[in-house]
């Protein structure tokens, strides 16, 4: 427990340094693009405008399963948080292999980047939700005090997601096939975490039973009880108990590994 207190402790205090090193890695990325930082809005709004047109147009406004809630909006509110939340599991299992030279050469809080491979991807996050609530919005599906749960559910990703990446971040140091595994491991989890199919449709079955340990269910999930309204978050509290339990194991894990191998991580430049 005073890991976990000393590993919070490190992050409150470098909270700027997370925010200026992160908006300074995005600059960086689009520094010889034409359009620049607008790609953080442009390139969501195209691949949302994809979607409808392939989901929305060509199934035309096709409903799910037991369902009033068109496919399109089902998809979009699911497949919006994946696209944070894949991009965030890959950049933050590399944040700190890509960043040895900078450990070895400056006295640097090595805890701080995993944070900022998670951080810097917000934005791009924000712009998708954006737009995606307008469009939500424009159809008639105006917001209700479920909505709310969104204050609850996004907390829940971003902290799901920084505890992974502690933890996958340590392990690439030493074991380098890990980021190749994750890559790999992405495409299955597309399709076992419910962005795109209805992981749920069965609640009797052993594989909706299995796939639901899947924390990333939950998240999506989540997601959608409170934009579609389906209930609250407290309605299930073991699975509660279990998200946020599975979280802390994987983040005291990743506090472990890093403490304990972090004067070696140098060795493995």
């Amino acid at each position: 427990m005073k890991s976990l207190l000393a590993w919070g402790k490190i992050q409150v205090s470098n909270v700027d340094k997370v925010i200026l090193i992160s908006q300074f890695e995005q600059k960086a990325n689009h520094q010889n693009h034409l359009f620049g930082l607008f790609w953080e809005f442009l390139s969501p709004a195209i691949q949302i405008i994809i979607y409808y047109l392939v989901f929305g147009i060509r199934l035309n406004g096709q409903t799910i399963i037991h369902s009033d809630i068109p496919y399109i909006y089902w998809m979009l509110i699911g497949i919006i948080p994946w696209f944070y939340i894949s991009s965030s599991i890959v950049s933050g299992a590399g944040s700190i292999s890509r960043n040895l030279s900078l450990i070895s050469k400056t006295h640097f809080p090595i805890e701080i980047l995993p944070t900022i491979a998670i951080v810097k991807g917000l934005n791009s996050f924000f712009a998708m939700l954006g737009l995606f609530l307008i469009l939500f919005m424009s159809q008639g599906f105006l917001p209700t005090l479920e909505w709310l749960q969104l204050l609850y559910y996004f907390p829940c990703m971003v902290l799901f997601l920084l505890a992974l990446a502690v933890l996958t971040s340590a392990i690439t140091v030493v074991f380098r096939d890990l980021q190749l595994i994750i890559n790999a491991a992405m495409r299955l989890l597309f399709f076992i975490s419910g962005a795109v199919v209805n992981v749920s449709a069965h609640p009797e079955s052993l594989l909706t039973k299995v796939l639901s340990l899947n924390p990333l269910v939950y998240i999506i999930e989540g997601f959608r009880d409170a934009l579609l309204s389906r209930g609250w978050f407290f309605d299930d509290p073991w699975r509660m108990v279990y998200f946020f339990s599975f979280l802390l194991i994987v983040l005291l894990t990743g506090i472990y590994i890093t403490e304990k191998y972090e004067s070696d991580f140098v060795e493995y430049i």
